[in-house]
């Protein structure tokens, strides 16, 4: 999880280190979309065989979650990126596609799961307003896998070791695919906004503001 606003500072920006981003095609499968790859760069398709495991290595709690599920679902798998634009590049996917997942503190062994989108900022009045409270925080990266299961980079709600209650950002719904993260890094989801949401039982609501200038 990131450090950043962690005291409930201002927003923060969707780019910065925390959950691992993700997408997805049948557990096991390596096969990746291409759509949106530029000519000259890595498509998803070349990433995800470049970093090709045989399913036993690459299932995680999540992959096995949705495959339970029967949401319809890819997962793709890549090689790990070092930005969230580098992400949406390996994935063959726009930036505002790829979902990162953050872990909010509400109280005493309270949580949840809140998914943003790449290229815009986590409004911390936002969320505090939906939730009719006036203090949030940020569990550090032990206590954050302590409560879901997953390490730093890889959170995601699917496959949680609980249950949390789930946010996502209404502004995912003007995507048709969208990458969640797949419980380990390179592991990556890509499933229907509506699908998502659906499945998570998530509430959609509205807490990012678009990144300035």
């Amino acid at each position: 999880m990131a450090a950043a606003d962690r005291q409930q500072g201002g927003p923060a920006r969707s780019g910065d280190a925390g959950a691992g981003v993700s997408d997805g095609s049948p557990d096991g499968a390596t096969d990746a979309t291409t759509r949106n790859a530029a000519p000259d760069q890595p498509t998803a398709e070349s990433a995800a065989q470049s970093a090709a495991e045989s399913p036993a290595e690459s299932s995680t709690p999540a992959t096995r979650a949705l495959a339970e599920s029967g949401v319809d679902h890819r997962i793709i798998r890549t090689e790990s990126a070092g930005s969230a634009e580098e992400a949406a590049q390996l994935q063959g996917i726009p930036l505002g596609a790829l979902l990162r997942t953050i872990v909010v503190r509400r109280g005493d062994d309270d949580y949840l799961f809140v998914l943003i989108p790449a290229g815009r900022r986590f409004d911390w009045p936002k969320l505090r307003k939906h939730l009719g409270v006036t203090r949030l925080s940020l569990p550090d990266a032990d206590e954050a896998q302590a409560v879901t299961g997953y390490v730093r980079y890889t959170i995601t709600p699917f496959g949680s070791t609980r249950a949390w209650p789930v946010l996502v950002d209404a502004s995912v719904m003007a995507e048709p695919v969208v990458s969640v993260g797949g419980g380990a890094r390179g592991v990556n989801i890509h499933v229907a906004p509506e699908a998502l949401v659906e499945c998570l039982n998530a509430d959609l609501v509205d807490v990012t503001a678009p990144e300035p200038g």
